[in-house]
C-alpha cells in the first residue's frame, strides 16, 4: 500500500521529510520486528518510548516512521499528534476494515469473559456460521490457533488477527475486551455489534483505583456502540439484569438493550435451577420462548455464562432449539471448573478464578457436590492489586475446610510478603489453613490429605502453563502437577 493511501484515513498529519508516495509493505510498533518497507510507529509507552528505538527501525530497513516529536532521524517521517490513536486508524485501514466484513461480539467484565466467548463460538457454529475468538487463551478460528499476549491484542495486532478472520471467511469474532484494554484505546477502530457485560466484582484496582473508574473503563464498550439505527446493521448490549453495574452501562449506550439474570425480571431468565457433579440443570424464560436446558457446565455462574450466550445469540437471529442444543452439548473451557482425573476417589478441580467474587462462587459450587473434606489453595498475582490478597484468603478459609496459600505468579514481589497479606485477612476465629510458597508443594501436600469423596480446588491460574518469577518465565501447569502428585500417590 502507498503511503499516501494508507494516511488518507488521517485529518491531521504532517510530512517532516522524505515523500507520500513511499511504499509500505507492513506496519510495526516494535523495531525489533521491522522488516524492509514497514512503517515503524513510534509509541510513548509506560516504560519505554518507541521514539528511542527510531534508528533501530531504520537499520532494519523500516521506509516510513509515524512520530510525535519533530527531531525524529529517518528518510520519511510523518508526525502526528498522538501515535497511539494513529495506529489504530492506520491499522483498520491497512488490513481494509476487518471488523466491517464480519460482525464483532465484545465481552467485559470482571469474570465470565473467556466461558462467554467459547459458548457463543460454539452456538454459532453449530447454526452454521463461521466464527472466531481471541482472548485470554488464544486466537483461535477453524483449525488455526494463534497465542495472544495480552487478554486483549493491541490495536496493531487486533487489527491483524481479525483481517486474518475475516480474509478466511468468518462472519463472526467474539473477543474479550479488557478494562485495560478499552481505557488504553486498544480496540480503538472496532466496529462493534453486540456488546456483552458479565459482572463487576473487584479487581484491577492497582490500576483503576476505584471501582468507579473501573466501572466507568467498562462502560466505553457500550458507550462506543454507536449512535445510529438501522435495520441492516443493528447493535445490541446485553446486561447482567442482577448486577447493579448494568444500570450504569445502560444508561451509557443507545443499542438495544437486552437482560438476562437469574433474580430479577429480564428478557432472559434461569429459573428452577438445579447444580450437581455432573451438571446444571435449569429452565430458560425467553423473548423466544421457555425450555429446560441440562448442561454439562457446573455451577450457578455456569447459569449466568449461559445466559449471557444465549441472549447475544438470539439477538443474532438464532433459534431457541438451537441456542439450547449448543448447551446442552459444550464440554467446558480449559482451566476453568475442569476436572482433574487419572483414577483416584477424590475430585481435583483447577480453576482460572483469580478475584474474590470468582472464588468465592467456584468455593459455593464445589461444595454443593464434595461429600467429604473441601480444600483450597490459592494465591494471590505479585505487583497486581493488593487490596484482595486478604479477601482471597478470608473466602478460601470461609468456604472450605482447609485452605493452602501458595504462589500465584510472584513477578517482582516478595513472594512471603504476599502471603503475609493474605494471612493478615483470615479472621481471628479461623485456623484452617496452611502456608506453603512453593506452588508444586501446596498442591503435593493437599493430594496427600485427600481422602474418598474429598474435592481440591486449585485456583488461581487455570489454563497458565507458567509461573512468572521476577523476569523469568518457568513451566507449570497446575493440571499437569496434579495430575504428577495423583499418579504418585496411587503407586
Amino acid at each position: 500500500m502507498i503511503l499516501r493511501e494508507l494516511l488518507s484515513s488521517l485529518h491531521l498529519y504532517k510530512l517532516i521529510r522524505g515523500s507520500l508516495d513511499t511504499r509500505i509493505a507492513g506496519i510495526e510498533t516494535d523495531s525489533r520486528k521491522i522488516k524492509p518497507g514497514y512503517l515503524f510507529v513510534a509509541l510513548k509507552g509506560f516504560t519505554v518510548d518507541g521514539h528511542q528505538y527510531i534508528s533501530q527501525a531504520m537499520a532494519n530497513g523500516a521506509s516510513a516512521v509515524l512520530v510525535e516529536t519533530e527531531d525524529a532521524l529517518s528518510e520519511t517521517c510523518i508526525q502526528v499528534p498522538d501515535t497511539k490513536k494513529a495506529l489504530a486508524i492506520l491499522a483498520d485501514r491497512f488490513y481494509n476494515y476487518p471488523t466491517h466484513r464480519l460482525k464483532l461480539i465484545g465481552v467485559t467484565g470482571t469474570n465470565g469473559k473467556t466461558t462467554i466467548t467459547h459458548i457463543v463460538e460454539k452456538i454459532l457454529q453449530d447454526a452454521g456460521f463461521k466464527a472466531g475468538i481471541i482472548g485470554t487463551i488464544q486466537m483461535r478460528f477453524g483449525e488455526e490457533i494463534q497465542e495472544v499476549k495480552n487478554t486483549t491484542p493491541e490495536s496493531l495486532e487486533l487489527q491483524r488477527l481479525l483481517a486474518y478472520m475475516a480474509d478466511k471467511g468468518a462472519t463472526h469474532a467474539c473477543i474479550e475486551v479488557s478494562s485495560h484494554a478499552l481505557e488504553l484505546g486498544r480496540v480503538w477502530g472496532c466496529n462493534f455489534r453486540t456488546a456483552i457485560f458479565t459482572n463487576l466484582t473487584q479487581d484491577h484496582l492497582d490500576y483503576h483505583q476505584t471501582m468507579e473508574k473501573y466501572r466507568d473503563a467498562k462502560a466505553l464498550l457500550f458507550s462506543q456502540l454507536g449512535n445510529t439505527y438501522d435495520h441492516m446493521d443493528q447493535r445490541f448490549a446485553i446486561l447482567n439484569a442482577d448486577d447493579p453495574a448494568s444500570e450504569h452501562f445502560q444508561k451509557v449506550t443507545s443499542a438495544q438493550v437486552i437482560r438476562y439474570g437469574i433474580h430479577t425480571e429480564a428478557d432472559v431468565r434461569a429459573s428452577d435451577i438445579s447444580i450437581s457433579s455432573s451438571g446444571t440443570s435449569f429452565m430458560i424464560r425467553s423473548y423466544k420462548g421457555d425450555s429446560p436446558v441440562h448442561m454439562k457446565l457446573v455451577g450457578l455462574f455456569s447459569v449466568y455464562n449461559a445466559l449471557a450466550a444465549a441472549a447475544a445469540c438470539l439477538a443474532e437471529g438464532i433459534d431457541l432449539r438451537s441456542v439450547i442444543s449448543s448447551l446442552e452439548s459444550i464440554e467446558g473451557v480449559r482451566g476453568r471448573f475442569e476436572r482433574v482425573h487419572v483414577g483416584q476417589d477424590y475430585s481435583v478441580i483447577v480453576d482460572y478464578a483469580h478475584t474474590p467474587d470468582s472464588l468465592e462462587n467456584v468455593l459455593k459450587t464445589a461444595e454443593e457436590f464434595t461429600q467429604g473434606k473441601l480444600y483450597c489453595i490459592v494465591g494471590c498475582g505479585g505487583n497486581r492489586d493488593k487490596t484482595k490478597r486478604p479477601l482471597m484468603a478470608a473466602i478460601a478459609v470461609e468456604h472450605s475446610d482447609h485452605a493452602i496459600f501458595t504462589s500465584d505468579n510472584p513477578r517482582f514481589e516478595d513472594p512471603q510478603v504476599i502471603l503475609d497479606d493474605m494471612v493478615a485477612g483470615v479472621p481471628d476465629d479461623k485456623d484452617n489453613f496452611t502456608v506453603i510458597s512453593n506452588r508444586k508443594e501446596a498442591i503435593e501436600f493437599a493430594v496427600s490429605k485427600a481422602q474418598k469423596g474429598d474435592c481440591i480446588l486449585i485456583a488461581g491460574k487455570g489454563h497458565e502453563t507458567y509461573q512468572i518469577v521476577k523476569d523469568q518465565v518457568f513451566t507449570f501447569d497446575d493440571k499437569e502437577v496434579a495430575s504428577v502428585a495423583i499418579k504418585n500417590r496411587i503407586k
